[in-house]
């Protein structure tokens, strides 16, 4: 395939540099992230770029990681390894990260997968790991505006088990795997950024 063969998605290119502000400050001092539902990979390749003293691992499910490859080659960058092969469902990496990125992705998975990716967290994030996700969320069970009731409705429309997330639902699943939320950080386009922090287990 040629470079303009690769998959493409306008809404990477309008929210990676309001994306890329939050993380300059919450990766700042990190060395490698997990990258979950790498998507497209242009995400990858810009963050990675800007962040050069991060590893950007990217993973995906099999049918995405084509294209990925496709960004990581034509970019060419040091620090982007080949991406692996993570379904939320399947086997997971065996190491550890000291960051977690996730963008635009819970809303597309059921609850469940929504969950089951919260609960096999623990085991590969560092004792002082990020997490870090993007996407629209709603509090306190109600859309923050009257497009993202419109977003809600078209994905539950095309998929019933997709919506978007409560955010004190998926607080809970935070709490539960020994993540505390750090930032919320208010975006472009009715999206939030969500930062939390891993609190190590008293001994």
């Amino acid at each position: 395939m040629s470079g303009d063969d690769k998959p493409y998605s306008a809404a990477c290119e309008r929210n990676r540099e309001p994306i890329l502000a939050v993380l300059r400050r919450h990766f700042a001092d990190r060395r490698r992230v997990l990258e979950i539902g790498s998507g497209t990979g242009q995400h990858a390749v810009h963050f990675a770029a800007a962040l050069p003293q991060l590893v950007w691992q990217t993973s995906d499910r099999a049918d995405n990681l084509p294209g990925i490859r496709q960004w990581l080659d034509e970019a060419r960058l040091a620090n982007t390894p080949e991406p692996l092969l993570l379904d939320v469902n399947g086997a997971w990496p065996a190491r550890r990260y000291d960051a977690v990125f996730s963008a635009n992705t819970l809303h597309i998975m059921s609850w469940h997968e929504v969950q089951t990716l919260f609960a096999r967290l623990p085991p590969v994030l560092a004792d002082d790991a990020t997490l870090a996700i993007y996407g629209p969320f709603n509090y306190g069970g109600r859309h923050t505006s009257d497009s993202n009731a419109a977003f809600d409705a078209a994905l539950r429309e095309a998929a019933p088990h997709r919506g978007i997330r409560d955010a004190e639902a998926v607080d809970a699943l935070a709490q539960a795997a020994g993540l505390v939320l750090a930032e919320d950080v208010a975006m472009p386009a009715n999206n939030r950024c969500r930062i939390w922090r891993r609190v190590a287990a008293a001994a």
